[in-house]
């Protein structure tokens, strides 16, 4: 009997050994993970909503673990105070002026602090500092945004349903442009003409080029009239030239305007003497009588010279200048 209970003391004392190994080594390695033993600084970041982050999670710099979350309170200011224990030996390759983050470990992991940025060869990070936070985005936010994009799209996609169907029903230029046939040919027509234009002025980039070509080769005419300086001055006194003969010529058909108005003047004037032949009837007959008068008696001395050549006192006169071959001049007769 005395042998069975020292063996159930053994037994039981080496289970509790057992136990109490185990609970040392559990205790060591959690406090391990957790840097639960190691010395650290405390340093503080606040952020406006930190997303379920808990007291205990890992803070991570550069993809390293550099310590955990200490406490997560709420201020006056309605912020979130997170306290971050930060390991000695890790600050010193921490800046001061780094950026506090939340993150997850994983895509669905536990939320985290994830602290990055800085001026590598700035001051380092001590106890008591307050790091600056990113704003943590709000995912209602992004969802009410992309809820709001949505009714926007369908809007949209409405917009174009209507506006193809108007298309291809006809309506509206770009309908008209698919559906009417006329329209189309006289785009065609258009087009054609414009290509025509485009050639045409092909051409007459080719004509000036060859133009303006000529215009180096000396010798010719416009080469001259670009380059000589006699010519041009020649054609300069020219131009003064016949400018001055314009402008006499101005003058003479001034003249002659008030030469003609002078005239047309006179031709209506009754007292002038050219008037009164056109305009006064007494005196034309006047005049016509008078030379009907001048006729009558024109005939009646050409009667009295033929007379006179038969006289007997003057035909002897007459027989005389026809031997010297002299004729006697005809009498005028007045028409």
């Amino acid at each position: 009997m005395k042998s069975t209970g020292n063996t159930r003391a053994i037994v039981v004392g080496i289970f509790v050994f057992l136990g109490v190994t185990i609970f040392i080594v559990t205790v060591l390695t959690l406090g391990s993970q957790h840097k639960t033993f190691e010395s650290s600084i405390t340093v503080k970041a606040y952020f406006e909503n930190v997303n379920g982050l808990q007291k205990g999670n890992n803070v991570w710099f550069s993809g390293v673990k550099v310590g955990t979350i200490g406490t997560v309170s709420l201020r006056p200011d309605g912020q979130v105070e997170v306290r971050i224990s930060i390991e000695d030996q890790s600050t010193r390759f921490i800046p001061k002026d780094v950026t506090a983050k939340l993150s997850s470990d994983g895509l669905i992991g536990n939320k985290i602090i994830e602290i990055y940025g800085g001026t590598p060869n700035g001051p380092k990070i001590e106890a008591g500092d307050v790091i600056s936070s990113e704003k943590l985005l709000n995912t209602g936010a992004m969802m009410n945004t992309l809820s709001k994009n949505n009714d926007n799209f369908l809007g949209i996609t409405s917009d174009l349903k209507k506006i193809t169907g108007q298309m291809t029903s006809g309506k509206g230029t770009i309908g008209k442009l698919l559906t009417d046939e006329t329209l189309i040919d006289q785009l065609n027509g258009t087009v054609t003409v414009l290509n025509r234009v485009s050639q045409n002025l092909e051409k007459l980039t080719a004509n000036m080029t060859a133009f303006t070509a000529k215009l180096s080769d000396k010798g010719t005419l416009a080469n001259d009239l670009v380059s000589d300086t006699v010519i041009f001055s020649r054609l300069r006194a020219t131009v003064s030239r016949l400018q001055t003969v314009a402008d006499s010529s101005q003058a003479i058909i001034a003249s002659f305007k008030t030469t003609g108005r002078i005239i047309n003047e006179g031709l209506s004037n009754k007292n002038a003497p050219a008037g009164l032949l056109l305009n006064d009837e007494s005196s034309g007959k006047t005049i016509k009588m008078t030379l009907q008068n001048l006729q009558s008696s024109t005939k009646k001395l050409d009667e009295d010279l033929e007379a006179l050549q038969h006289n007997f006192l003057l035909r002897h006169f007459f027989k005389k200048k026809a031997k010297d071959g002299k004729e006697v001049p005809d009498s005028t007769v007045i028409q």
